[in-house]
């Protein structure tokens, strides 16, 4: 008797177990997210850009325009949205597929809301990390969303590159600073990117000074070849509403007016 390898071997035109595997499970993705029109990734290869906070304004401006949203937390190892949106209820792990919860009309999933206590390191090798971003792609009942928002972790590593192997995405937004070493780490998640064949639609830059248009933001848009969807300026009221688990665009008018400016871009 031959082995799967073996009748591979034999057989030039018997497509390898692995990739079988790989575009059944891409497949059984696509079936179980079919309920969901567009899918848009917030990302950058450098922590601290803000990139949450871009990721939950944007998803309640979509949401304040109307739109059924969802927002998944893929930073599966230190996940932060619940801390930004003061949630403290849990996922029902013994109950599949997972309900996301819902927080102000937007369907919400992520890690810190399946362990029991978020202050803990979650020390978890990539094959988990990789497992539990399925459980959320696969075995999660998201429903029918105009929007998935999904925060990416920072870097090129396991978790994002496994987003954009096995997800059609509409493209990804790039968050960058008027730093030259953010500049340099958003210029890298967006070859990232590209190189997988996945669309950039913009940058975003945020905690600028002014209106963000500094030559590290132009060396940023020059390099991917995309435009400058907007400009959020440091604000202490930003920061201070984060910290206290309110979402700006609920509190703030103007800059509300900021995210709507960039989330028309991405809707049009």
């Amino acid at each position: 008797m031959t082995d799967d390898s073996e009748q591979h071997n034999n057989n030039p035109n018997t497509m390898h177990p692995s990739f079988a595997n790989v575009i059944k499970r891409k497949e059984s993705i696509k079936n179980n997210l079919n309920s969901i029109k567009h899918k848009i990734g917030i990302y950058s290869a450098k922590g601290g850009v803000g990139k949450t906070t871009t990721a939950i304004n944007i998803a309640y401006t979509l949401s304040k325009r109307g739109f059924k949203v969802g927002l998944l937390d893929a930073d599966i190892d230190c996940p932060n949205l619940t801390v930004f949106l003061g949630i403290t209820d849990m996922m029902n792990i013994e109950h599949m597929p997972l309900i996301p919860l819902i927080k102000d009309g937007i369907k919400i999933a992520s890690t810190a809301m399946l362990v029991d206590d978020t202050k803990k390191p979650i020390i978890w090798r990539g094959p988990i990390i990789v497992k539990m971003l399925y459980d959320f792609f696969e075995n999660t009942e998201w429903g029918e969303l105009d929007y998935l928002i999904i925060d990416l972790p920072p870097g090129t590593s396991d978790a994002p590159l496994t987003i954009m192997q096995v997800l059609d995405m509409d493209g990804f937004i790039i968050v960058t600073t008027d730093h030259k070493i953010g500049a340099l780490n958003s210029v890298r998640s967006g070859l990232m990117a590209k190189r997988l064949g996945k669309s950039i639609i913009g940058i975003i830059a945020n905690m600028t000074k002014e209106n963000g248009t500094s030559e590290h933001v132009n060396y940023v848009c020059a390099n991917l070849g995309v435009e400058l969807l907007g400009s959020i300026p440091f604000d202490k009221n930003i920061e201070d509403m984060s910290n206290g688990s309110d979402v700006a665009v609920l509190n703030n008018q103007k800059i509300y007016e900021l995210y709507a400016n960039i989330v028309e871009k991405v809707i049009s």
